[in-house]
């Protein structure tokens, strides 16, 4: 049975409510609100988010992958108005959520920050062992299946110093996902793996790329994916990782906000028909973007995966 995967990431969803700076006060908080204020504002608006939404809606994919920046500098106001627009977008069951790193910006306790997206994180099987930390009570990784495929959200969200946007998944996640994909391929799911930063060496400058991105890499090499998802860049992507069986597709989007101004590309987002042929698994890519010129969601183009 064929089932629909929309894929959209990066919403940095604004403006910075009042306040976020000065009633939760951090030195990068500070460097973060001075970036948006002078660069972020021409490179982000939420009517472009608003036709991404709508879009996918129109579409009425049978599942949702968002991987992460719903927020931008994780001030406390934040999460409640991203709590607030994941729900007038759609339900939990319908919409996946991993974090990223500015849903990490600093450190904010669980209570405070991720909390608010807890139920766009929960999986719906037994997970053998689940990495959770102060500012992320939700277990990652989470498996959530859908028919025959199997959703994996991992998170890379770990806060940061001053000056970097990187992640970490650490060996809690790896290990799991390791038998993860193992166990889920020998019960006939087709595996598609969610993370915020790109997962292999070489994708995302130093600073700000995942640390055990190497681990990672090696994992998905030896077990297998039919898919991995992730954002971060601010660009469209597609790389290959070559497994034991097949190579493993590694897809990113541009992000949802994005004008398209300046050096970004303008906002895209992915819709994956997955199905079965003879036995083997068929991924069909259907690409859309924002348009300045109609203010509109568009084709752009469509694809086949190799399988």
């Amino acid at each position: 049975m064929a089932l629909t995967l929309a894929h959209f990431s990066d919403v940095h969803l604004g403006p910075l409510p009042p306040g976020a700076i000065w009633d939760n006060f951090a030195p990068k908080r500070l460097i973060g609100s001075v970036s948006w204020g002078m660069n972020r504002t021409k490179l982000h608006h939420p009517a472009v988010a608003q036709a991404v939404v709508d879009d996918i809606r129109a579409a009425e994919p049978d599942h949702v992958a968002l991987t992460g920046d719903l927020v931008n500098i994780a001030a406390h106001a934040e999460f409640p108005r991203g709590a607030e627009w994941l729900k007038e977008f759609g339900k939990a069951s319908w919409i996946s959520f991993v974090p990223g790193n500015h849903d990490a910006y600093v450190r904010v306790r669980w209570e405070q920050g991720l909390s608010h997206f807890a139920p766009y994180m929960e999986g719906d099987m037994a997970v053998a062992a689940i990495h959770t930390s102060a500012h992320s009570a939700a277990g990652f990784p989470y498996v959530r299946l859908r028919r025959n495929v199997a959703i994996i959200g991992l998170s890379s969200a770990k806060p940061q110093s001053l000056f970097k946007a990187g992640g970490t998944l650490g060996a809690t996640q790896l290990q799991t996902l390791s038998k993860l994909l193992g166990d889920l391929k020998a019960k006939g799911y087709y595996r598609a793996v969610m993370i915020h930063h790109p997962p292999a060496p070489g994708l995302a400058p130093d600073r700000k790329a995942l640390t055990d991105a190497g681990a990672l890499h090696d994992i998905l090499s030896s077990e297998g994916a039919e898919l991995v998802l992730h954002g971060h860049n601010h660009r469209a992507m597609v790389n290959f990782i070559a497994g034991r069986e097949a190579r493993i597709p590694v897809i990113g989007v541009a992000s949802a906000s994005s004008t398209g101004t300046g050096k970004y590309e303008p906002a895209t987002w992915n819709l994956y028909h997955i199905s079965r042929n003879q036995g083997n698994w068929v991924t069909e890519v259907s690409v859309r973007s924002w348009d300045n010129a109609t203010r509109t969601i568009v084709p752009q183009r469509h694809f086949t995966l190799p399988s």
